[in-house]
């Protein structure tokens, strides 16, 4: 497994268990891996998570939600219906949990913090856009409810947004990293919309694409907390690395619940993903291991063949690549914890140890 993926990804991270390693995870699991979804030991992000943080989360909502004071009506009312909704901030709580490992007032921290949400937001506006998404987590999406040009004029009113308040940090390497983020995030797209229905995708492409789409802002909200902070670099390079890996686990999560999730919890259908032509782990690897005879293959030679993908979502679902999936994300898991060894034994540290058990374990 490649370790740099991007232009913006951390060089020198803490190398990753091996594949063959990480199925000490695989098999101690699998029992549960094939049990029913409902059956099976998972957990939301517990409060205690946010507790070092809590009062610069709540500066945080609060500053974001002051974006729809002194507007015309119309945006007042599209930030409004983006900015309240039931995501768990887990990437400003990033930030401003890595910017604990250094004495610092927080203020710098908090305005990126509220940067790191906008520019999240800012990206769910415009891939529900593309995606011709109506729902996004029990919610009406803005281009379903005002249209396709509302939603991308709005998303780049929050990617603008976003900026400056990176700007207000005065701090050119994070201004720099945050730039290069956005580069990454719609490489990112790109890439995945190029590739919809090419069964013969690499493990190393969706590393890349899954680095570019997610990781890269998990990198940079962990590596700018730190930076702001006046961290010293090697505190800097920690955090890094820890949230590069964390955010590659964290997708990888994401996509296994693509074919085992519950519906009313991930806020899409299973095999979503997949009837878009989307190829992610499990898919690549059950094309790795059935080269003959595949039902995906046939469900993207034909999309509008509905038979061929419930197949091919069976088919998946019933294999070890699920169980094996799992092991690949504790791979990443791992190397998170690595990178936490070294630093002190505050509560922020401990919280960054529970976002890595949340990830493995989340439902939605």
């Amino acid at each position: 497994m490649s370790n740099s993926v991007g232009p913006g990804s951390p060089q020198g991270v803490q190398s990753v268990p091996s594949f063959e390693r990480s199925k000490r995870f695989a098999d101690a699991n699998a029992s549960a891996y094939h049990e029913p979804r409902q059956a099976r030991d998972r957990v939301g992000l517990a409060d205690s998570v946010y507790e070092p943080v809590c009062d610069g989360l709540e500066r945080v909502k609060r500053r974001l939600h002051s974006l729809c004071e002194n507007q015309s009506p119309f945006l007042a009312e599209l930030l409004d219906h983006v900015l309240e909704t039931k995501g768990k901030r887990v990437r400003p709580a990033i930030t401003l949990l890595c910017s604990q490992f250094h004495p610092n007032d927080g203020k710098k921290a908090e305005t990126m913090a509220a940067a790191v949400e906008l520019l999240h937001i800012a990206t769910l506006i415009h891939d529900d856009t593309v995606d011709n998404s109506d729902i996004r987590r029990g919610k009406v999406t803005v281009s379903k409810m005002w249209g396709r040009n509302a939603a991308v004029l709005l998303g780049d009113y929050v990617f603008a947004t976003s900026a400056t308040f990176v700007c207000d940090t005065e701090n050119v390497r994070v201004i720099r990293r945050f730039s290069e983020t956005i580069m990454e995030l719609s490489s990112g797209e790109l890439h995945e919309m190029v590739a919809t229905y090419d069964w013969a995708q690499t493990r190393e492409q969706y590393e890349k694409r899954i680095y570019n789409k997610t990781a890269s802002l998990f990198t940079t909200a962990s590596e700018s907390g730190a930076v702001l902070s006046g961290a010293p670099e090697s505190v800097v390079d920690a955090l890094r690395h820890y949230g590069y890996s964390l955010g590659m686990a964290f997708q990888i999560i994401d996509d296994i619940l693509d074919f085992e999730g519950n519906p009313d919890e991930i806020g899409k259908p299973v095999g979503n993903d997949l009837s878009q032509g989307i190829m992610t782990l499990p898919a690549i690897m059950y094309i790795e291991r059935n080269s003959v005879d595949n039902p995906l293959v046939d469900y993207f030679k034909n999309p509008e063949d509905s038979e061929s993908l419930k197949k091919a979502v069976a088919a998946i679902q019933s294999s070890s690549v699920m169980r094996d999936s799992y092991a690949v994300a504790e791979q990443y898991c791992d190397s998170a914890l690595a990178n936490l060894a070294a630093l002190d034994n505050i509560p922020a540290l401990a919280s960054l140890k529970e976002l890595v058990n949340y990830v493995v374990q989340r439902r939605s």
